[in-house]
């Protein structure tokens, strides 16, 4: 945990807040498809990501799911921040995009280094920042994006959190993540092959424009 700890945040945090971090942060091994937070859960630890990628969705009163953003290492979550601040409950469900490696912090640390560490105080509101950019960004897609457009986009940053212009998924899950049906998928699937922007596999999808 300690390498991996100041790989990812020595340029980021000050060598206190390491030494605190060390002390109270509990390593998570998160394994692929596998629930972080789920939506409803009291959240008692805030996580910071070290390895691999998580998706973060939202669900409707149907319960059908749509993905908000994705999370890479180095990174946490502002929603849990807020839910952190606010002893609330979670809002949002977060599942493993790739095997991941997490510390956990217990929330009563999040006020406490708000105060003493304004390296976290700095880390905390570059999160909100960074994290508002990209709902913004979800709603532009949204709402101004076509739907193969937006299915490219979604493969297109798949790829990327994954680093593998190879992205494993099925038509089901892009629907599921999307909030459409398979039906659609696969048809713009086709569509965006037959444009050359992709390469449509069994269980694979190699995305050609980057």
């Amino acid at each position: 945990m300690n390498k991996k700890l100041h790989e990812r945040y020595d340029y980021i945090f000050e060598p206190e807040l390491l030494k605190a971090i060390e002390m109270v942060a509990v390593a998570r091994h998160i394994s692929k498809g596998e629930t972080v937070i789920d939506i409803g859960q009291p959240i008692t630890k805030m996580p910071l990501l070290l390895t691999g990628a998580i998706k973060v969705l939202r669900e409707d009163a149907q319960g059908d799911e749509l993905l908000v953003y994705f999370l890479e290492k180095g990174d946490s979550c502002a929603m849990t921040f807020s839910c952190c601040l606010g002893n609330k409950k979670s809002e949002i469900r977060a599942v493993a995009e790739t095997d991941s490696e997490l510390l956990m912090i217990p929330v009563e640390k999040m006020q406490e280094w708000m105060g003493r560490f304004h390296t976290w105080r700095n880390f905390v509101l570059d999160s909100y920042h960074i994290r508002m950019m990209e709902l913004l960004e979800t709603v532009d897609t949204l709402a101004f994006m076509k739907m193969d457009e937006r299915l490219l986009k979604y493969l297109q940053d798949k790829a990327k959190v994954n680093q593998d212009d190879t992205v494993h998924t099925t038509h089901r899950d892009i629907a599921t993540d999307m909030h459409t049906s398979r039906v659609v998928v696969s048809r713009l699937l086709k569509k965006l092959e037959g444009e050359g922007k992709l390469i449509v596999q069994r269980n694979r999808l190699k995305i050609l424009e980057l």
